[in-house]
């Protein structure tokens, strides 16, 4: 069984469609089947979300949200 950390540690690339189908079966079931990391993962899904809906509407994220993103180190 795949552990909470692999899960997490592969929730973008598993949100983005870009592991073996087998590991996105792994981590879909994990989901389905935990309280811990199911949260995390509607939380990143929804602002994945989110996103696509501002690119629709030709808006990207503010500079102000982007300068604060690599603050905390995520870019």
């Amino acid at each position: 069984m795949i552990s909470c950390r692999e899960v997490i540690q592969q929730l973008w690339d598993y949100l983005d469609g870009e592991l073996p189908f087998e590991r996105m079966e792994e981590i879909a079931a994990h989901l389905v089947a935990c309280a811990r990391c199911y949260p995390q993962y509607r939380f990143e899904f929804a602002f994945l979300a989110l996103l696509a809906r501002q690119r629709e509407h030709g808006r990207g994220p503010s500079q102000a949200l982007v300068e604060r993103i690599r603050e905390l180190g995520g870019a």
